[in-house]
């Protein structure tokens, strides 16, 4: 009846051992360290990198504790803070000898004393949010008055053009804010310039008016296509922050919209807010342009000879010189999309392309005279440009267009994450600053710990004296509860912030829930006369129903509070409906487990040890009995 088969306690084993494996390296601490990571979109992180790493450090003198080389970065962990700045400041000397042109990024970071083993297996700490872990918080306004001033002056540059291709003649379009007047001679014009904005551009709304011989016509954004505009640049600031946040190695910022003009970003452990604050403000550049093709543009190509007038030299990706000239034929601004993919005919990867009405043009128009011949697109950052790529056109291009040529799967993601998201669609400014200490932080963590481990402490003493042996089995169950739910957030990479402490105390007092019900239920059985094998069996499979009842009601607020939450709400119900989940494993499954290795294989029992049950007297009265 209460005997559990093998393959039962074969799943408790290994849940129980891959909960601890998983939930151990939350216990090691953190450890200071350095790490390298790119500062220009246009430079690799890779094994030769590494390599150069662990020579400057063994050059100084210093042993990194672990030296690693992670997808976006090299990461070397030391024992002291004293190794760790000596560490920065050498490499920061040998690898960032131009702070104004920085190849790379050397950035304090504190990384896991885990063990090698652990990290083998991707067992990993929690993250730890900025409330726990110290760290800076800023608070950026986007100027969404300049994104609808920006997508004006497109508008009035696409309407200049398609004026002129029309043969419109004695027409003026002028940018106003964020409209565009557009002047014309006649009516006939009036008419031609009505079908081209109705036709290519159905986000603006036109009013016309007569003053004279002149008409005017006044273009101005709706107000739900300025709204869509607004959204879109502030999604594309938020990709471009978290783009550049990533080289400072920061695990799980924050970086999100708060408002309709505002976005929070949160960076824990965060420990140098100056750096932090150059790599947001950041404004990096795409430009396309013709290379040099004469005879002198090669020969300073190739040998190196001297920079024809009118032409710049810059680098490739490979550190190979190319010419190109002066005159600007595109810029990002005229980018709308790009995405990677493959050629259908020569199945090799590509990106493709799409160019504004503008940009499109004047495409065409390079395209028809520059056939065969290479253009190249450069990226500009802290004022330094470099070659992405310099591919021949091979027809004429348009709106649309791909880049194809020698390059593998990862080059050309690359190139189309780096066109996509290279430079910030609406200029910001840091309105607040908040830094929290790493003190501050360990004083949080420790006022959260010692909340939930008096919690756990009391309503273990209680259960033990309350329910006897049957009380520290719950009470056991209830450790395991707290295990499970620190594994499964450290396998998720969760972030643990305070309101997170405080759902796992919350999910102490739920998960004890469960157990009082099965005990009370047990204690009942044995008030009716049952036999204690009986009042076992009875008593768990009758809280069943109640006790998931109560979890799938509880869950579902806390599924509520996931869906329409924010913020620290979130945070909370993360824990809260994990709490949940795996208080229905230890409380009935683990539980009943202990119960039934303890008291299963005796077929004879007479009593359990369950604490006082109160049965009534023959003669009326109520009498106790202690088992």
């Amino acid at each position: 009846m209460n005997r559990y088969p093998v393959w039962k306690y074969a799943i408790i084993v290994v849940v129980l051992l891959v909960g601890l494996i998983y939930a151990l390296p939350n216990f090691f601490g953190e450890a200071p360290a350095v790490q390298v990571s790119a500062a220009k979109s246009t430079v690799k992180i890779d094994a030769s990198t590494q390599a150069k790493v662990e020579g400057l450090l063994k050059t100084a003198g210093l042993t990194p504790d672990l030296l690693t080389l992670e997808p976006t970065a090299v990461r070397a962990r030391f024992a002291t803070t004293d190794d760790q700045i000596k560490a920065r400041d050498t490499l920061q000397q040998a690898l960032v000898p131009d702070a104004d042109d920085a190849s790379y990024t050397v950035a304090l970071n504190l990384v896991s004393r885990s063990p090698s083993w652990l990290t083998a297996l991707h067992a990993f700490p929690m993250y730890l949010g900025l409330d726990l872990r110290g760290g800076v918080d800023f608070l950026l306004q986007v100027d969404m008055r300049g994104v609808l001033d920006k997508k004006a002056e497109s508008f009035a540059g696409d309407i200049r053009m398609g004026l002129r291709e029309k043969k419109v003649r004695g027409s003026a379009v002028n940018r106003n804010g964020q409209t565009v007047e557009i002047t014309l001679r006649d009516a006939d014009s009036v008419e031609i310039a009505r079908r081209l904005i109705q036709d290519q551009m159905p986000d603006l709304s036109t009013v016309e008016t007569q003053q004279g011989s002149e008409w005017r016509i006044v273009a101005s954004i709706k107000p739900e296509a300025a709204r869509r505009f607004q959204d879109a640049a502030l999604k594309q600031n938020v990709t471009t922050l978290h783009n550049r946040i990533n080289e400072l190695g920061v695990a799980e910022p924050v970086i999100q919209q708060q408002g309709i003009d505002r976005i929070v970003v949160q960076l824990p452990g965060m420990q140098d807010p100056a750096q932090a604050k150059r790599i947001i403000g950041r404004t990096a550049t795409l430009e396309m342009r013709l290379v040099d093709e004469s005879a002198e543009g090669r020969a300073a190509e190739l040998s190196g000879g001297p920079v024809p007038f009118g032409s710049e030299k810059f680098l490739d990706r490979s550190g190979r010189p190319v010419i190109v000239k002066k005159q600007v034929l595109v810029t990002g601004e005229n980018l709308t999309d790009a995405q990677p993919g493959f050629d259908q005919q020569s199945n090799q990867p590509k990106v493709d392309l799409t160019m504004d009405s503008k940009g499109g043009t004047i495409m065409r128009d390079v395209s028809r005279e520059n056939y065969k011949k290479r253009m190249a697109m450069l990226i500009f950052e802290k004022g330094k440009g470099e070659v992405l790529t310099a591919p021949s056109i091979n027809g004429e291009l348009g709106n649309r267009f791909q880049v194809s040529g020698s390059m593998s799967v990862a080059e050309a993601n690359d190139l189309a994450l780096l066109l996509r998201a290279g430079s910030l669609a609406a200029p910001m400014e840091i309105i607040q600053e908040r830094t929290i200490g790493p003190t501050q932080g360990a004083e949080n963590i420790k006022k959260g710990f010692d909340s939930v481990m008096y919690g756990f402490a009391a309503i273990m003493v209680f259960m033990c004296i309350y329910y006897a042996l049957f009380g520290l089995f719950s009470s056991i169950a209830l450790a395991v509860n707290l295990l499970l739910l620190v594994a499964i957030l450290s396998i998720l990479q969760a972030t643990l912030t305070l309101p997170g402490i405080a759902a796992m105390a919350l999910a102490i007092g739920v998960a004890i829930d469960s157990n009082v019900l099965i005990n009370e239920r047990v204690r009942e059985e044995l008030r009716n006369g049952a036999s204690p094998q009986a009042a076992i069996h009875a008593g768990y499979e009758r809280a069943w129903g109640t006790i998931l009842d109560s979890n799938v009601t509880t869950l579902i607020a806390g599924i509520a509070l996931l869906a329409f939450g924010s913020g620290p709400v979130r945070g909370f119900a993360v824990v809260h409906c994990i709490g949940i989940v795996t208080s229905m494993f230890s409380a009935v499954f683990f539980s009943r487990g202990l119960v039934n290795f303890w008291y299963g294989q005796k077929k004879k029992l007479k009593s359990v040890s369950i604490g006082t049950v109160w049965r009534p007297s023959t003669d009326g009265t109520v009498a106790a009995e202690t088992k």
